[in-house]
C-alpha cells in the first residue's frame, strides 16, 4: 500500500472510533442525568 492510502485508512479508523466512543459515553450519560434530575428535583424524564 502507498502512504496516501494508509493515511486515509488511519484517519477513517480514528474517525469511526471517536464517533463510537462519543455515542457510547454520551447516551448513558444523558439517561443517568435525566434520572438524577428526576430523583433530585422531580422533573419529568421527557423534558
Amino acid at each position: 500500500m502507498n502512504a496516501g492510502m494508509m493515511l486515509l485508512v488511519i484517519v477513517g479508523g480514528l474517525t469511526g472510533f471517536v464517533t463510537t466512543a462519543y455515542l457510547a459515553i454520551s447516551v448513558p450519560g444523558v439517561i443517568l442525568w435525566k434520572i438524577y434530575r428526576k430523583l433530585r428535583y422531580g422533573y419529568k424524564l421527557y423534558d
